[in-house]
């Protein structure tokens, strides 16, 4: 096992050799986008994150207020429609709107700070906020460079470093994860901030990510995965259908609920591998906790999408919501310096005594690897609760730290992406920050 201190060395030396080699993206120019079209097409790949890539945003003030206001009453997101630019190419009639849940928390009308464990926000600052942005919400048709949506996420690190490590580890892993690039951004002519784009899993994505017919659904930050009965409309705030909406169906959904609720012990050993991909569960676990993420499927944030694959009926869980992995934030020593709990030694998840749950699914986690309001999962507890699942997690998490860490395939990512910020954004973020978030994210590979 490499000890801290020769990961942080690793790291920085592997800095310093990629400086020289990353080059700037560039601009092509101004252009706008004809209606319907794809724009950008022969620019600078969208996600190709070897550069900072530039996004400009402007919007009416007053369309923004409301919008604010809206939500600050009614946690309601509404659409406003803008004018995106992107690496020098202009589209017109661009949807936006706010992104997110715990990182909105406290949004507050008269500008004051607000958030959750993704970082403070405010209104005044608009190039703060995270944003979903849909190039083709107004104009039927428009993409950039074939991608409809893009998702400018919301953290409580200064670089963004510890989601963009942690959603690269995940894709190295052998799970589905979004691609990401790092960003200047700014809004109606305001300040740049630094920020991290990423992939949004919509019909697109899905469409990209796996083979044959499958269904996604998003696992909403006011559910869980307990059992309500067989009526869809009583999962409304549980989950969202987000591919092949045009086709709402929950009952695959529903019936792996109720399964994972409410089987026996013995059935849920037996038959739990037909409903769900338990290798790739395992694995998901694993590097939920290689990578210090505690927000995961049952962390406070419920942060998770489930894809049921219509030809093996099979279910398996999807990483999302990366904004905390590498303790970056609740707890001494966390990258945001908040108070609050820290994932145990190990990131063991405890299971509760005989493997059962109370009825509902959730109960509150204690000395769980969740933070402030963590609660525990139903699918996590039973699956752990189980000596041959729980051997499997087990064995992935040694197979992916001799993968990953050991390796040195972890240090080599943090660098590429150490290297990125510290030659195309030090004029957003100095590199002592770089470097201190650096080496906060490679103490886990040790």
């Amino acid at each position: 096992m490499r000890r801290p201190g020769s990961a942080v060395a690793a790291v920085l030396t592997a800095v310093a050799l990629l400086g020289a080699a990353c080059s700037s993206g560039g601009s092509a120019g101004t252009a706008s986008a004809p209606a319907g079209r794809t724009a950008g097409a022969d620019n600078v790949a969208l996600y190709d994150n070897s550069v900072v890539h530039d996004i400009a945003v402007t919007f009416d003030q007053a369309a923004y207020d409301a919008m604010v206001d809206t939500y600050a009453s009614s946690q309601d997101k509404k659409w406003i429609e803008t004018t995106v630019t992107i690496d020098g190419v202009t589209l017109e009639r661009v949807g936006m709107r706010l992104k997110g849940n715990s990182s909105l928390r406290g949004l507050a009308r008269a500008g004051g700070p607000g958030g959750g464990p993704g970082g403070g926000v405010t209104r005044t600052e608009p190039e703060s906020l995270p944003w979903l942005i849909r190039f083709d919400k107004y104009v039927a048709g428009q993409t950039y460079q074939g991608r409809t949506e893009v998702v400018i996420r919301g953290n409580n690190t200064e670089t963004s470093l510890n989601e963009a490590v942690a959603l690269e580890l995940i894709g190295l892993s052998g799970a589905p994860t979004q691609k990401a690039f790092s960003t200047r951004f700014t809004v109606n002519g305001g300040p740049q901030v630094l920020r991290l784009a990423i992939e949004s899993p919509n019909d697109d994505w899905e469409e990209t990510t796996f083979d044959g017919d499958g269904i996604l659904y998003k696992a909403e930050s006011t559910g869980d995965y307990s059992y309500r009965g067989t009526d869809p409309k009583a999962y409304d705030e549980v989950f969202d259908q987000e591919s092949d909406t045009a086709n709402p169906n929950l009952a695959p959904l529903i019936s792996f609920l109720d399964f994972i609720n409410n089987a026996s012990d013995a059935a849920f050993a037996a038959n739990l591998g037909k409903r769900l991909d338990v290798a790739a569960f395992a694995r998901y676990l694993a590097i939920q906790d290689l990578v210090g993420n505690w927000d995961d499927i049952d962390g406070p944030g419920n942060n998770s999408y489930l894809r049921y694959d219509v030809a093996t009926k099979q279910f398996t869980v999807l990483s999302w919501d990366l904004n905390l992995a590498f303790n970056a934030g609740p707890g001494p020593g966390g990258m945001g310096g908040m108070a609050g709990a820290q994932p145990p030694a190990g990131g063991v998840r405890p299971a509760p005594p005989g493997g059962q749950l109370p009825a509902g699914g959730q109960q509150p986690r204690a000395g769980g690897p969740g933070g402030p309001g963590g609660r525990a999962n139903v699918l996590v507890q039973r699956f752990q609760a189980n000596p041959a699942f729980a051997a499997m997690y087990d064995q992935a998490k040694t197979d992916l730290r001799a993968e990953l860490f050991t390796s040195g395939k972890a240090a080599g990512v943090l660098a590429r992406w150490t290297g990125v910020l510290t030659t195309h954004a030090g004029d957003l973020v100095d590199a002592a920050t770089v470097e201190r978030e650096a080496a906060s994210i490679s103490r886990l590979f040790g």
